[in-house]
């Protein structure tokens, strides 16, 4: 299911475009923060090596790579990384 970055809010639609907001908190939809690609621990902040920086992560952009993540996704590598660690020194 696809969710807002900003408030959690369900979004139902399809193909989101540059101009589509959020229903619930009228943030934009088409941002970094929701694409599938976003990653805090690449480059640029973004796991697709091809893509032009994006400056302001949460603002309406035009990258052809977007698409909306789902839910449940897949850990950044530093929080796998992190949660590893803690795995590795947890008291049991």
């Amino acid at each position: 299911m696809k969710r807002c970055h900003k408030c959690g809010e369900a979004v139902t639609i399809e193909k989101v475009s540059r101009r589509d907001e959020c229903e619930a908190c009228h943030s934009d939809l088409r941002v970094c923060l929701n694409c599938r690609f976003y990653d805090q621990s690449k480059a640029n902040q973004c796991f697709e090596p091809q893509a032009e920086q994006v400056l302001e992560k949460d603002r309406s952009n035009y990258c052809d790579f977007f698409q909306f993540r789902e839910e449940g996704r897949k850990e950044s590598a530093k929080d796998d990384a992190e949660r590893l660690w803690k795995d590795l020194f947890k008291k049991g």
